[in-house]
């Protein structure tokens, strides 16, 4: 699924399960480039994550991180938190029940 471009500063990504998965977190990377930007990522249809999914997710973190977007994951079901809570990435990754709480989140968040 290519990144719904939501406004200048903002994308959507609805991910799907591997190998989908990483083909949409390697068009969040190209989207992003070197230039802020915030990102929603839709969990919506993802039923596990593996260890290369976990080195994704990080490495879009590391990147939003460097070029100064902030990242969303939303949509999580019981067993893919389950493998945030055990690895302790629950610490790391903001989280949201669904999109539109995600982009109320970044509004929120950017007028502080």
């Amino acid at each position: 699924m290519p990144v719904e471009k939501w406004s200048d500063t903002i994308a959507v990504a609805h991910l799907g399960d591997d190998p989908q998965f990483s083909e949409d977190m390697l068009a969040i990377e190209q989207a992003a480039g070197s230039r802020p930007l915030d990102v929603v990522l839709d969990f919506d249809a993802i039923h596990f994550i593996n260890s290369s999914n976990i080195s994704q997710l990080l490495r879009v973190r590391k990147q939003s991180i460097t070029t100064g977007g902030r990242l969303v994951l939303c949509g999580i079901n019981t067993q893919t938190w389950g493998t945030f809570l055990v690895t302790g990435l629950d610490k790391i990754f903001t989280f949201s029940d669904n999109v539109t709480t995600a982009l109320a989140t970044l509004q929120i968040e950017s007028r502080k």
